[in-house]
């Protein structure tokens, strides 16, 4: 079917909801999704692509027919709608692949026993905990018990090694019992592993309730050193508790979800806990999407679909789109009461944001960046209110002398990093004197002019995600109508400087935003406008320093920039050059007789 026959087909479907199934030539399915009203939803794919994504685009140049399912209300079409996506995995679904295997603990079959982690249970004699579906947990378990216990995490092997080698750092360190420098028994060390599978399968609670019995029994009959061996380890395991409270919270279970969001990918994060503690967390790597409340919608009714458990409590980075439908299906999934919190302050704030830098983390490694530069342009995005991430930033500055020499300078910062090779310079031409709104607009217009008007290799022709300007409100003002003017849409805000020329505030069309208790947004509007400030400056200084020249020296015939230079860099000043003899001019080098005459001619008038 063509596009203008599908929309004809979609037109004739009821105003009631359901589930609609789009397919491509060769009838395969490619999107399936659910609407209150058919007939709206389906028709506004088909005409006008002025409101759509390039992705949907892209959908609906692929679709061919569409069938259709109606339900009693939308929340039968949601679960409709869940139950077909994850049956059929269509491509222009939001789809989180489902990776996650079974997780095992292994202690090895040798003469010295190791703890490792492990995906798959093998028939090699070695012994299994398990499994878990976290293997986050699994990691973490390893990890704290070879710790506690100080076993080896190398690659030797014992007795071959034993005693055949200085301790590693994790041995000089004291958290390793280093067998390779023979510091400790077979019998010490078996002793050691037993003790830390206990403590694996009966957990911290009973194991440092067993240590204490068996460390006063062992003072008791004047073992002391053995004693000290037990006491450290109880000291371990309760420095890994108070540790592990810093991100722990006081509700027995609740899952944690964000969403970042740039041009290009998206990053959806998980982090759970279970009775108060951490106990897994989660990442996919999703293409960029449109709209962070249907996503998260989507991206949370398709996590639940993959996992059996579903929390109490469930807190978000953000708005929901249908945040009650997708409520009554979790709790009717769950079988019990269920709540969705958007925290604003306390420790459900702080590990929602903890959620949000990692998931900016992860979006910073696979875009090859910094976490730190990418969460602190999530701060600007939110600060400003903007749509998307400002990966893109122009900012601009004027510099002069009395109004003399008028410049400005661009600079971009491009994933929070300046892009030196698009950096620009702009003598401003318009009008002489002070005026540095009238500089501001004029730079503004030429610079949107080449936008239009270059070639496509040009860096003008990239179109910023946010435009910084050094100054307060009047640049905004000024810059604003030319925007509108050249039908862009592309967010304005000022700079604005303390009385010690350090940042204070962002300025935009109606008043300032403070920007002090915004670390990260504040570090990096601060880099940027020092930046634009450094580049404007330098470049007003060797155009004023070219201006004073061509008033004096460049203005005698056969004199030009370079021979000014040499009588400068030899005679440091101008009115020492006036002040020279004829002879004393001829000896610097470069400057002939004639050319010494004429200096001296055009300074005393002769």
């Amino acid at each position: 079917m063509t596009e203008k026959e599908l929309r004809k087909k979609a037109m004739t479907l009821p105003l009631q909801p359901g589930v609609y199934i789009m397919k491509n030539k060769d009838k395969r399915i490619i999107y399936i999704g659910k609407a209150k009203k058919l007939k709206n939803r389906v028709s506004s794919y088909f005409g006008s692509h002025s409101n759509h994504s390039l992705k949907v685009i892209r959908m609906v140049e692929n679709v061919c027919d569409f069938d259709y399912i109606l339900c009693d209300s939308e929340f039968e079409a949601l679960v409709l709608e869940c139950s077909l996506i994850k049956q059929h995995q269509p491509k222009y679904n939001i789809l989180l692949k489902d990776d996650k295997g079974y997780n095992y603990i292994k202690i090895t079959k040798e003469e010295f026993p190791k703890i490792k982690e492990c995906k798959q249970l093998a028939d090699d004699g070695a012994t299994y905990i398990g499994p878990y579906t976290s293997n986050f947990s699994v990691k973490q378990a390893v990890e704290e018990t070879l710790k506690i216990f100080k076993l080896p995490r190398c690659n030797k092997s014992f007795p071959r090694d034993y005693g055949k080698s200085r301790p590693c750092l994790n041995g000089f360190m004291g958290i390793c019992s280093a067998p390779c420098a023979a510091r400790i028994t077979k019998e010490e060390y078996v002793k050691n592993i037993n003790d830390a599978v206990s403590f694996l399968k009966g957990g911290s609670v009973k194991a440092v309730r067993q240590m204490q019995q068996e460390m006063e029994s062992l003072a008791e009959n004047l073992q002391f050193e053995e004693a000290a061996k037990l006491r450290d380890r109880i000291k371990a395991i309760k420095n890994l508790e108070e540790k592990q409270k810093v991100v722990s919270i006081n509700v027995p279970e609740e899952d944690v979800f964000a969403l970042v969001n740039s041009n290009k990918k998206a990053c959806f994060e998980v982090i759970r806990f279970e009775n108060g503690r951490l106990t897994d967390t989660e990442f996919w790597l999703i293409d960029a999407v449109d709209s962070l409340p249907q996503a998260r919608f989507e991206l949370i009714e398709r996590y639940y679909s993959m996992r059996s458990r579903i929390p109490a409590r469930i807190a978000v980075d953000g708005e929901i789109e249908d945040e009650s439908l997708l409520h009554d299906f979790l709790e009717s999934q769950r079988g019990k009461k269920l709540e969705f919190i958007h925290p604003q302050k306390g420790e459900h704030l702080s590990i929602v944001n903890m959620c949000v830098k990692n998931a900016s983390e992860h979006l910073a490694q696979q875009q090859g960046r910094l976490g730190r530069e990418l969460a602190a342009l999530e701060e600007l995005k939110g600060l400003l209110g903007l749509e998307k991430i400002p990966e893109y930033i122009e900012s601009y500055d004027i510099s002069h002398t009395n109004g003399a020499d008028n410049v400005a300078g661009m600079v971009v910062f491009h994933n929070g990093r300046p892009m030196k090779k698009a950096y620009k310079k702009f003598a401003v031409k318009g009008f002489e004197g002070q005026n540095d709104v009238g500089s501001m607009q004029e730079v503004l217009t030429r610079r949107f002019n080449h936008y239009y008007n270059d070639d496509d290799e040009s860096t003008f022709k990239i179109l910023p995600d946010l435009i910084l300007l050094d100054g307060g409100e009047p640049q905004v003002n000024a810059v604003l109508p030319v925007i509108k003017t050249m039908e862009l849409t592309v967010p304005v805000f000022g700079m604005v400087k303390d009385s010690k020329h350090k940042t204070r505030a962002i300025a935009l069309s109606g008043g300032e935003i403070e920007i002090n208790s915004h670390r990260q947004a504040f570090t990096l509007v601060s880099t940027i406008q020092e930046e634009v400030h450094r580049f404007a400056v330098s470049y007003h200084h060797n155009k004023h320093k070219k201006s004073t020249l061509s008033t004096s020296l460049t203005k005698i015939e056969g004199i030009g920039e370079k021979k000014a230079r040499l009588l400068l860099k030899h005679f440091k000043t101008i009115a020492a050059i006036k002040n020279a003899q004829i002879s004393e001019l001829a000896a610097v080098e470069g400057i002939s007789s004639k050319n010494a005459e004429d200096i001296y001619n055009f300074y005393h008038k002769l």
